[in-house]
């Protein structure tokens, strides 16, 4: 199966869809998925026209995790796939390989270690009701390594995070809502649309904008409140001279939908 058979790229107006496509494995995550998702990220983060991108699965489940024989001879070296200079770190590790456009996530059946971290490293996640998601590194003797151990924290709160990552136990798309994990629970069946709908929604906004947002919040995370809070107004004064800006004014004036450029 080459790297093409298991991950799909799809343009849909401004919405880049990448799905997982190992179904006959549960969609098990092997290396050539790390790459080709990468890659679809690079393509995501370096065409303008694309403004967000979703993340979804073909078959029953989102994933079952790690093909774990598939990764014990890079982990036992201590690293993750080296990047191509075109791919953007999937887990979002490397604030300087991340992709820089917000990426929506539709989960349904499985979701299992990685397919969590996936997710962890995006921006908003639909699930279908039965969907049944699990951190289960401890039942396999090693521990997250793609950010879980971080976000779980930093997102739920230390109790929720510690509940599942030191058990290992499932959790349901209830309480996956609950905890904050997932931004929207649907019908078996409804999350693709639903997370399409969402991503459609993201990018009818301002492409500028929107990614002025998303480096604010993740600045403040990564250097903390005070040294983003120095930061918003001259990083506002630059946004102010863009077309989309103006564009704005107007179509607020015309009482009108905007017609956002990106410039």
């Amino acid at each position: 199966m080459s790297v093409s058979d298991k991950i799909t790229v799809e343009r849909d107006g401004h919405v880049l869809k990448v799905g997982l496509n190992r179904p006959a494995r549960m969609n098990a995550f092997d290396p050539e998925m790390f790459h080709a998702i990468a890659r679809a990220y690079g393509e995501l983060d370096s065409d303008p026209e694309l403004r967000c991108g979703l993340l979804w699965a073909a078959g029953d489940n989102f994933t079952a995790g790690l093909d774990l024989p598939q990764w014990v001879a890079g982990f036992s070296r201590g690293s993750w796939p080296e990047l191509a200079p075109e791919e953007r770190d999937p887990f979002g590790l490397d604030p300087q390989r991340r992709v820089s456009k917000p990426v929506v996530v539709a989960f349904q059946g499985l979701c299992y270690t990685v397919g969590i971290e996936l997710a962890l490293a995006a921006d908003i996640r639909v699930a279908a009701a039965g969907t049944r998601f699990g951190q289960i590194e401890v039942k396999r003797g090693i521990y997250p390594i793609g950010g879980a151990t971080i976000r779980f924290v930093q997102e739920f709160g230390w109790g929720n995070a510690m509940r599942y990552l030191l058990t290992g136990d499932e959790f349901s798309a209830a309480e996956a809502q609950r905890i904050g994990f997932v931004q929207e629970v649907v019908d078996d069946g409804q999350q693709l649309a639903r997370a399409l709908e969402i991503a459609k929604r993201v990018a009818a906004q301002a492409p500028l904008a929107v990614a002025a947002t998303l480096r604010s919040a993740r600045h403040a995370q990564l250097a903390g409140q005070a040294a983003e809070i120095a930061a918003l107004l001259p990083n506002l004064q630059e946004l102010m001279r863009s077309e989309d800006v103006q564009e704005g004014v107007r179509s607020f004036m015309e009482r009108r939908p905007a017609q956002f450029k990106g410039r």
